[in-house]
């Protein structure tokens, strides 16, 4: 399915089969396609780049759909890999997490840190830090494909060892 270009988000690259590799969502997605392009919320001559997800009810292009600047989606990806390292970990302690301790870690970013924790406010905490542990390793050969592909990348670009 074309992106659409007509839209406030301008895609200049774009992946447009998407919903044939979404994961465990492959070929039943509604996530039709990914693209790099012009934000939303810029004025034509100002350059603020976003990342949107273009999501397809069948019958139109979803409100759901949606879009980032490219910042936030390494944020993300960031957080992803530290929490996936963190449950990998998580084992050696009797609840997969330390109430007395639920900081994970601080990332260095922009003269400040990303402060990465484990969410003591939420209620059934025990029971879905499991469940997140579960997600994991169920997702483990999806995301390891993902993770040796950014690592590849990254290496080429020159941000490896």
């Amino acid at each position: 399915m074309k992106i659409p270009s007509e839209l406030k988000h301008k895609p200049v690259i774009v992946v447009e089969d998407y919903e044939n590799i979404d994961g465990r969502y492959a070929y039943k997605s509604d996530a039709q396609g990914l693209s790099l392009g012009l934000a939303q919320w810029n004025d034509r001559g100002k350059v603020d780049i976003s990342a949107k997800v273009w999501r397809h009810t069948g019958e139109k292009w979803s409100r759901q759909s949606e879009e980032l600047p490219l910042h936030r989606v390494l944020d993300l990806a960031i957080l992803i890999c530290r929490a996936r390292q963190y449950i990998g970990e998580a084992y050696r302690t009797e609840k997969l997490y330390d109430p007395e301790k639920p900081e994970i870690g601080r990332i260095g970013l922009q003269g400040d840190a990303m402060t990465v924790s484990v969410c003591l406010d939420n209620p059934k905490l025990d029971e879905d830090i499991q469940l997140l542990r579960q997600g994991f390793s169920e997702a483990d050969e999806l995301l390891g494909e993902r993770f040796r592909i950014l690592e590849r990348l990254l290496n080429e670009m020159g941000y490896g060892h």
